[in-house]
């Protein structure tokens, strides 16, 4: 396994991190407890969970990704071997993650409540990076480059929701705070009210960076280098359309698409597709794996700390964590920045 420090952190953590979101949902707690076993073996030392997951989110099954998490770590007497990321939803419709049936906000009493709850269900003192999982300010965050600007006038600000998890790290209740699906603006803001308010800086970023979207390097990979704050790069397959097996219409039966392809809306764009097989070419011309050749794409980028793999299947996290081994000759990086060039970031 490769590791990377993340962000300014003392984290050394694996440049493959786990993703959780199928447990409970798409998988057992045996499955997923199969997946951890190897994925550990192999050198993951950190795994990503949300209070959202598994996804799709329901109220029946909200948090049973983490407890099976809790369990699986539990279980094997690891908590000091291992770096536990979690998240907290940001501002939305979903009334029912509160007991009071209001709208989620990332406000103190939300997020104190949000972040002992999950600690609860992981069986854990404490959470080494906790996450803002979308902003609580109105922005598009799950597709598109456009911005458009709305004043709610009623965002919880910055140096609130900031306030409220600086006392989480005072407390020990919360090691580092991260940022996901967040904006270069909202990014340098948070680095901005932390410096001055004399707040835990911070440390990590997680937001989309594959093949068909790079539109992390416009902007925020200056701010990750610059500041670091580390990319744990998530989606590095595209939702499964850069492993070729929605090609030419194909529905695999109990595939994500198959199961929840109304959620995904991102990554079925006019020319998603045709870059995908384009990129497939490459990795044929050049005699790889094309599933490994895009993590490995995105494992090697400066700015880049981690890349969440995820998977249902113990074939699937095999391919995924042995994209470690490749090697990118710079005759590949060309090929592949030419089809950058022809299909420039088709599912943003």
């Amino acid at each position: 396994m490769n590791y990377k420090k993340l962000g300014n952190s003392n984290l050394n953590i694996s440049t493959i991190s786990m993703g959780t979101m199928t447990w409970g949902e798409q998988n057992t707690l045996e499955e997923a407890f199969e997946q951890m076993d190897y994925a550990y073996d192999q050198g993951v030392n950190i795994f990503d969970s949300a209070e959202l997951y598994p996804v799709p989110p329901s109220a029946e099954t909200q948090g049973e990704t983490s407890r099976i998490l809790g369990q699986w770590v539990k279980s094997r007497k690891i908590r000091d071997k291992v770096i536990i990321a979690d998240k907290i939803v940001g501002r939305s419709g979903m009334n029912w993650f509160r007991p009071e049936g209001i709208e989620t906000r990332l406000d103190k009493k939300q997020i104190e409540f949000a972040l002992d709850r999950t600690l609860k269900n992981l069986e854990m003192d404490y959470v080494d990076i906790y996450q803002l999982h979308w902003p609580d300010r109105p922005i598009n965050v799950f597709g598109g480059l456009e911005y458009e600007h709305t004043d709610s006038g009623d965002a919880i600000s910055i140096e609130e929701t900031l306030t409220a998890l600086d006392e989480l790290v005072k407390q020990g209740k919360i090691r580092h705070i991260g940022l996901s699906n967040e904006t270069a603006w909202g990014t340098s803001e948070f680095l901005k009210v932390a410096s001055e308010k004399k707040f835990s800086k911070i440390i990590s970023i997680q937001n989309p960076y594959n093949l068909l979207n790079r539109s992390f390097e416009v902007g925020l990979s200056e701010i990750s280098i610059r500041e670091q704050v580390g990319l744990l790069a998530y989606s590095p397959l595209a939702s499964g359309v850069l492993t070729g097996k929605y090609f030419d219409g194909k529905l695999p039966k109990g595939s994500r698409m198959d199961l929840f392809g109304h959620r995904y809306p991102r990554y079925k764009t006019l020319n998603a597709e045709a870059a995908a097989k384009k990129y497939h070419a490459v990795a044929s011309k050049h005699g790889l794996n094309p599933c490994q050749m895009a993590i490995k794409f995105c494992e090697i980028q400066k700015f880049v700390s981690s890349v969440i793999i995820g998977q249902t299947t113990m074939e699937q996290l095999k391919t995924n964590i042995g994209s470690i081994s490749l090697n990118l000759s710079k005759e590949v990086i060309k090929d592949i920045n030419e089809v950058q060039i022809i299909y420039s970031n088709p599912c943003p």
